[in-house]
């Protein structure tokens, strides 16, 4: 779906988290069900970035990545929150969208790149409204495909 990033349906989901933790739970679950990476290595490095400081990017969405040993490319997971969640984002605001990122441990460049690539996409209003917007899984992808047909990312 992008250049810079791997992205397949599997990694599309819907989630109750109602807590900043849980929200990294659920995308660390997400990433072992799309890409067969073990949760808990996942969620230990997402927990590591994140006490750098906050990936809430704002606009509702926050951006939670980190790197992983074991994988070729930069990934990425979507999760559309049922209710919105407290990330402590930039701009106070919560978040209802989460899109992880998970990049080989010596990306460098390449994790950058897929980073500036994601933020580009939720930066883009019409992008960040559908996804907002979407109520199923079917309307998340939808919402990246014609954001890619617009060339966004």
């Amino acid at each position: 779906m992008n250049a810079h990033f791997k992205l397949i349906p599997e990694a599309f989901v819907l989630s109750d988290a109602g807590t900043k933790a849980a929200v990294l739970g659920d995308l660390a679950q997400c990433f072992a069900r799309a890409y067969g990476f073990a949760a808990p290595d996942v969620l230990e490095a997402l927990e590591e970035r994140e006490k750098l400081g906050s990936t809430g990017f704002g606009r509702g969405v926050a951006i939670p990545h980190a790197r992983l040993a074991g994988i070729n490319r930069p990934v990425a997971a979507v999760l559309k929150l049922s209710a919105p969640v407290d990330f402590e984002a930039a701009d106070g605001m919560p978040v209802e969208l989460a899109f992880g990122l998970i990049s080989p441990e010596n990306a460098g460049v390449a994790h950058l790149h897929a980073l500036a690539a994601v933020s580009r996409l939720v930066r883009d209003e019409v992008t960040n409204r559908m996804l907002i917007e979407a109520t199923d899984t079917e309307a998340l992808i939808a919402s990246l495909t014609n954001a890619s047909d617009r060339d966004v990312a």
